[in-house]
């Protein structure tokens, strides 16, 4: 009972939401451009279908993803694991070291490739990309430089939780090699690497980073949630964008590098 109360409650909030949005739509679709909605009925049942999904979205959110990633970074925090002691045992810890929290920078890595090659919105861009560019730009090559970047952000992003450091040196020299990437970067793929960035921070990749960062501030000795346990998601936006077009810098050479060699054997023959 308790658990369908709360998907009541979600149901409501979510009708809260998306109805500003719909009367933006309806309003614009009546008021100015003055014609009647094609297909009105299935647009209708698409609005219940967003409502419901969103609302179950939101209760898993709550009951799944949060937990899971805030029980990770506990388990894998835990002084009796990082010393290799039996569970249970009770071991209190007041310095850090960060060599000793290997098993966190994986977890994040690994984390961040497969939510962020699962991202929905990083599919649908991947795919327009590929239809746009007639085939140049592919699918996978795409979505494996973009989970590429997520994954080494978060890593980074957990390394900085676990040390302390200001997160605003990491971002500004982030931003520093992003702006010095564009200038050699083809120009076609500049303004798909930019937006790269934006799609990884969708439905699966940021309840499970925003659950590891608040997990391992509370967990990591010294540090704070409000300080430390926010800043993961700027790292899953950031460095997708230099793996883009570090992915773009690579295969423009080794286009180059065939066409020169492709020339030279058509020279001797």
């Amino acid at each position: 009972m308790d658990l369908l109360f709360e998907l009541i409650n979600t149901i409501k909030s979510t009708i809260t939401d998306v109805i500003p949005i719909a009367a933006i739509i309806f309003g614009f679709q009546f008021a100015v451009i003055r014609k009647p909605i094609p297909q009105i009925r299935t647009v209708l049942i698409g609005f219940v279908y967003v409502l419901v999904g969103l609302s179950l979205f939101l209760l898993g959110l709550e009951k799944c993803l949060f937990p899971i990633g805030r029980m990770m970074a506990a388990q894998l925090t835990a002084p009796a694991f990082i010393l290799g002691l039996e569970p249970g045992v009770e071991v209190v810890r007041t310095a850090v070291d960060w060599k000793d929290y290997g098993w966190v920078y994986a977890f994040a890595f690994l984390i961040g490739l497969t939510t962020t090659i699962a991202e929905p919105s990083l599919i649908a861009v991947a795919i327009k990309a590929n239809e746009v560019s007639g085939g140049a730009i592919g699918v996978w090559g795409l979505r494996i430089a973009v989970a590429l970047g997520v994954a080494f952000g978060i890593a980074l992003g957990s390394y900085r939780i676990v040390v302390g450091h200001p997160i605003q040196y990491y971002i500004v020299v982030g931003y520093i090699i992003v702006v010095i990437q564009t200038v050699f970067t083809p120009k076609l793929m500049v303004p798909l690497a930019y937006d790269s960035g934006g799609v990884t921070t969708s439905t699966v990749t940021v309840p499970l980073v925003a659950a590891l960062g608040l997990g391992l501030a509370e967990t990591v000795p010294g540090r704070s949630p409000l300080i430390d346990g926010f800043g993961l998601i700027a790292f899953a936006s950031l460095f997708p964008i230099m793996s883009v077009m570090a992915y773009a810098q690579l295969s423009n050479m080794k286009f180059e590098l065939e066409t020169r060699s492709r020339k030279r054997r058509e020279t001797k023959h």
